[in-house]
């Protein structure tokens, strides 16, 4: 075989490789996404209250981000494809158990058990991703890619939720997630390389349980808060332990021979910025599909299909933004592609707090260009931003880089929408959403 040749057998096998991977990455954030749309349905099944609904919708969250951070140690630990596999199979089973449940306790534990399958997954999958593209060149355009992908899966789920509602169970969402990872094991020795375990590492097992009993009780009382006040005991002693032992864990990482998380890590001000911009963006998206799902099936009386079909627009955008921007990256650079997209994300959420909740204005003037200015300004952000935050660590650290990212995409619509919320109107909570990515475009741009 030619030179040319052989390089043409790696790209298609790197091609591959990337596929396989970012279907893990969109399913697991579709699984996430793909429980809003059913929830009404499901609580007339099971006879739920409001406060059941919350805790269904938030097990697989809960579990997900809470577990991250360990997620990405083990994953450095004994190797990205060993913990992806090990992730798969927890997430495979759970994807079967979720659909059979006979009542809410059972599904709620699918649920859960789906979430800390996820979270060994998508920490795992950077960690291969980095082996498949060693050089920087080529893992900074695959991270532009990799960075929209979350929000891709979010849309999926959305829109495809709603259309299986139309015409079957709304246990059959769980067949997707359920087909991917079967799939995806049956396809990763084959697809992808092998990655080497690094002995050396520790686990850190008191600073990954501060970690994750932390990060669970806080979003747990966050969570909470959508139907208590913030003196009622269920919000209040979660949140004050969840803050408690997060602290804990800090000065616990500040001893610890091998933390979980270095300080050092998050104090690279790029870094930082990125993650932010992450966080915010992955808010801001979160907080449009509730909200406007919400409006057009409560006040505009629209069916779930619907509803599901307003959002095509805004994932034909992201599609289009995000195979932009990888280009628009190598030519002029991850902060300025981030910087652009935070700016134009902020215009789609001010002309949606504007417009997009006047149910006297049509969908095409009053909603269409919000959604297609917010896609594309996420889609660009989340690349941008995904590049910087992994620009320059360690191949030994891809694992605890995967965890963090993956950390600020779940915390931002857990964390920050439950706190933009209390401002009590939809439409003051798009705003606010709106300059908070607008001012961390202006901090991004000053940085450079």
């Amino acid at each position: 075989m030619t030179a040319g040749g052989a390089t043409h057998v790696v790209d298609v096998q790197h091609r591959y490789a990337f596929v396989l991977l970012g279907s893990i990455q969109t399913t697991l954030i579709f699984t996430l996404a793909a429980i809003a749309v059913p929830l009404p349905r499901i609580g007339r099944e099971f006879g739920l209250q409001r406060p059941d609904l919350i805790l269904l919708s938030a097990a697989y969250g809960l579990a997900f981000a809470g577990l991250l951070l360990f997620g990405g140690r083990l994953a450095d630990r004994y190797g990205g494809r060993r913990t992806l596999a090990a992730g798969l199979v927890l997430f495979a089973a759970a994807s079967a158990a979720a659909p059979l449940a006979p009542g809410i306790g059972a599904l709620v534990a699918a649920r859960f058990a789906q979430g800390v399958g996820a979270a060994l997954v998508a920490p795992a999958a950077m960690t291969v991703l980095r082996v498949v593209f060693p050089s920087p060149t080529a893992y900074s355009r695959a991270m532009a890619a990799w960075g929209g992908l979350s929000v891709l899966g979010a849309t999926a789920g959305n829109l495809l939720s709603g259309v299986i509602l139309s015409l079957l169970s709304w246990r059959w969402t769980f067949v997707v997630p359920l087909v991917v990872a079967v799939a995806a094991l049956a396809l990763t020795s084959r697809l992808l390389p092998h990655t080497d375990p690094n002995r050396g590492r520790t686990l850190d097992l008191p600073g990954a349980l501060l970690a994750t009993a932390g990060i669970t009780l806080a979003s747990y009382g966050l969570v909470v808060r959508d139907t208590q006040p913030w003196s009622s005991a269920d919000v209040f002693v979660p949140l004050l332990g969840g803050t408690a032992l997060f602290a804990a864990f800090l000065c616990a990482e500040r001893r610890a021979r091998d933390p979980l998380l270095p300080t050092r890590f998050l104090l690279d001000q790029r870094r930082a910025l990125a993650l932010t911009a992450i966080a915010l963006s992955a808010c801001g998206t979160a907080m449009a599909f509730v909200v406007l799902s919400l409006h057009l099936q409560q006040t505009r009386d629209w069916t779930p299909l619907q509803t599901s079909a307003a959002f095509v627009p805004f994932a034909i955008a992201l599609i289009a933004s995000g195979r932009a921007a990888g280009p628009l990256i190598v030519r002029y650079g991850a902060r300025a592609v981030t910087t652009a997209g935070l700016g134009t994300g902020a215009a789609g959420l001010a002309f949606l707090a504007s417009t997009g909740l006047d149910a006297h204005r049509s969908y095409a003037y009053g909603l269409l260009p919000g959604l297609v200015l917010l896609s594309a300004g996420t889609a660009a952000s989340f690349g941008g931003a995904a590049v910087l935050a992994t620009e320059g660590v360690p191949q030994q650290q891809t694992g605890l880089a995967g965890s963090v990212l993956n950390s600020a995409m779940e915390l931002g619509p857990t964390v920050l929408f439950a706190a933009l919320l209390t401002l009590g109107n939809d439409a003051w909570s798009l705003a606010a959403t709106g300059i908070a990515l607008a001012v961390v475009a202006l901090l991004n741009h000053r940085t450079a």
